[in-house]
């Protein structure tokens, strides 16, 4: 990998990772235009490092309260607020890792053609269009019921079909049951964190099993890189989504999917 390249995807990586645009649809589609051979397994684990950073650093406050609490709460079995977000979020990851374990080899084969990243970035554009339209509530993160939890943890483990974005597809689903935007983003933002973690743990273990080479400053550069663009990233999108709303990046899904259709039909 030459250091344009290592630049670029880790860019890439970092905005589009807490986004809800597709972050594995735009690191498949970089090596498709542009010839670049892929960028491997170890560059994959340094990308998700750093995306893993930024989402705990930026959400470090909330995750000291969150893990003090959820511990006190195995002794005292009275949870207070930040105990049952912390609960949500082990609940909330459930599915996504059973779908994962379960589904991995198809994900990583069959469906990472650009017909199918296609057709996940329009229908699930679409639908995060339908919920911020018509079924936008003012509950907040820490008002979410069992019911809520399941539902937007089940549709996490959607986001394992290319093109579906796995922020996107958890807004939308927080969305549908009565959240409002800021509370559905940070919800979505604080359960990527043990995915990430999850997905670290496989790539690793993959890594390992192929004894790849790894070029060490690529993956460092890779991984501060995409730290430093993911923050910033969820930095602006939860300053600014009140404002914006979820059309420009439903507007973005549309357009690009229909690009896609013209480019590989």
């Amino acid at each position: 990998m030459d250091w344009l390249q290592v630049a670029i995807l880790a860019l890439v990586q970092g905005i589009t990772e807490f986004l809800p645009v597709s972050s594995s649809a735009h690191l498949i589609l970089v090596p498709v235009l542009t010839d670049w051979q892929d960028q491997g397994l170890a560059f994959d684990v340094a990308l998700h490092l750093g995306s893993l950073l930024a989402v705990v650093l930026y959400f470090r406050r909330e995750l000291t309260d969150m893990t003090g609490s959820w511990f006190r709460s195995l002794h005292t079995r009275k949870p207070d607020a930040d105990a049952r977000l912390a609960w949500a979020v082990l609940l909330g990851t459930i599915p996504v890792g059973l779908a994962g374990l379960a589904f991995k080899d198809t994900i990583e084969t069959v469906l990472r053609s650009p017909l199918y990243l296609s057709a996940g970035l329009i229908v699930f554009g679409v639908a995060l269009a339908w919920a911020d339209l018509r079924h936008r509530g003012s509950r907040s993160e820490y008002q979410m019921t069992w019911k809520d939890v399941v539902v937007i943890g089940c549709a996490q483990a959607v986001a394992l079909f290319p093109g579906t974005s796995r922020s996107g597809i958890t807004i939308t689903a927080a969305l549908f049951m009565g959240m409002n935007r800021e509370a559905s983003s940070r919800f979505s933002f604080l359960l990527s964190i043990p995915v990430i973690v999850l997905a670290c743990a496989l790539l690793i273990k993959d890594l390992v099993e192929t004894s790849a080479p790894i070029q060490w400053g690529a993956m460092a550069a890779g991984t501060l890189l995409s730290a430093v663009s993911a923050y910033l990233c969820i930095h602006f999108f939860l300053a600014f989504i009140k404002r914006i709303g979820m059309m420009p990046f439903v507007a973005y899904r549309i357009i690009l999917g229909i690009i896609l259709i013209g480019v590989f039909a």
